[in-house]
């Protein structure tokens, strides 16, 4: 018989962890998954061109109804689950029904933080997290509508580059002093700025929003210095709370998210949790890569593997506002390390290399991001690159090839 086990969670870490499965031991398991939306899982990465109108919703979704069910997956979206009885080892669902499970996984993700400010209840006060945002945000940007994002992190820029391309006037309120500064160092962020603002979007830093001014509907956009930025819309993107209701009523540990050991596991027998809703060693990671890296060794784990999930290294490789960037662990450079440094801004690249005992610990690239995952690859292994620190600036083929 195959065992009962109940994914929570219809996304990308979700989709992952069954993908893991089925090369692994296919049958093994009879899985359900259960999730909020009303729609398959999908790629939360490419919601900004959704937005932009570069690609369709269709064309997001990660796998077709027939792949979930070629694998003997039950599907259950559109529904949400609301308590958990470990005890009894069940998950009541909002309708009543209650599904049995020799293994549970909560891949419940994250959700947008709100800002405590006045007017945040009114109309045309909307976050940037799903499709249902997308859909509304589409039904509100009107080419000409004056567009206000409060967050200047990656979800953030997403948003405003998908309004700008469908002809919102568009300004960036950010509260610290650089663009994603939990991705890029100075330089870059700068250069990021400059981009932005040439495709027409005014960047506001150090701008802390202090209400939203309206009748009913959001009217402007007030800050802390007194400025007032007229605004049709104000779509909120300052930051994400991992999804943990539903882990609290089974009376799991909760910190900043459901705290997991090097197996994924929670703090109760056979109950599981990957993506953003776990925090392992003190971190909740809200990127995608380090999502499937749990899902994978929650796999193997899950199949009778030997397994221990060390933690990731924190990378960013998209494009943001259509300019790629890339950033992977210690890229600001912290005491004891030295670093190597390219700049060419004609050309619109920046590039910097973080080493520490003769070996990359941090990468940061602007404009020019070919080589970002070699440069992941380098930091995880942690090999030295003494061979080819003269030429490990100019990328992978001329390093290895002068190092042959």
């Amino acid at each position: 018989m195959s065992e009962p086990l109940v994914i929570v969670g219809n996304g990308m870490a979700a989709m992952r962890l069954v993908e893991e499965l089925a090369q692994r031991a296919l049958g093994r398991y009879a899985i359900a998954v259960v999730g909020d939306e009303p729609r398959l899982a999908y790629n939360r990465v490419l919601l900004s061109s959704v937005l932009a109108r570069e690609v369709s919703h269709d064309d997001i979704e990660l796998k077709a109804a027939d792949w979930w069910r070629d694998r003997g997956v039950t599907l259950l979206y559109g529904r949400r689950a609301v308590s958990i009885d470990p005890a009894i080892r069940r998950v009541r669902l909002a309708d009543g029904a209650t599904l049995p499970f020799s293994k549970l996984v909560l891949a419940t993700g994250s959700s947008a933080i709100r800002l405590g400010v006045p007017g945040m209840d009114l109309a045309g006060v909307m976050t940037f997290r799903d499709l249902g945002d997308v859909a509304s945000i589409e039904s509100s940007a009107k080419p000409g509508s004056k567009a206000v994002v409060i967050g200047g992190g990656l979800l953030g820029l997403e948003a405003a580059y998908g309004l700008a391309k469908a002809g919102a006037q568009v300004s960036v309120l950010h509260l610290m002093d650089r663009l994603m500064e939990r991705q890029l160092d100075q330089r870059a962020a700068t250069m990021l700025k400059s981009a932005i603002e040439a495709r027409g979007i005014a960047v506001h830093l150090q701008a802390e929003t202090a209400a939203i001014r309206g009748r009913k509907k959001a009217e402007a956009v007030v800050l802390a210095d007194g400025r007032t930025l007229e605004a049709d819309l104000v779509v909120v993107a300052a930051g994400i709370r991992p999804n943990i209701d539903l882990a609290t009523t089974a009376d799991l540990d909760i910190r900043r998210g459901i705290v997991v050991d090097d197996t994924l596991r929670a703090s109760k027998p056979d109950i599981y949790a990957i993506g953003e809703c776990a925090e392992h060693r003190g971190i909740c990671y809200g990127l995608v890569e380090p999502a499937y890296e749990q899902a994978r060794a929650l796999a193997v784990h899950l199949c009778g593997g030997a397994v221990s999930y060390p933690g990731s290294v924190i990378a960013t490789n998209l494009k943001v506002s259509g300019v790629s960037v890339f950033s992977a662990g210690d890229f600001l450079g912290a005491a004891g390390t030295e670093q190597i440094v390219f700049s060419d801004a004609g050309l619109g690249t920046y590039k910097k290399l973080v080493i520490k005992d003769g070996r990359l610990v941090g990468a940061v690239l602007y404009g020019d991001t070919i080589d970002g995952l070699w440069y992941l690859e380098l930091i995880r292994t942690g090999a030295s690159i003494e061979p080819i620190r003269d030429d490990i600036m100019f990328g992978r083929a001329l390093a290895e090839r002068k190092a042959a």
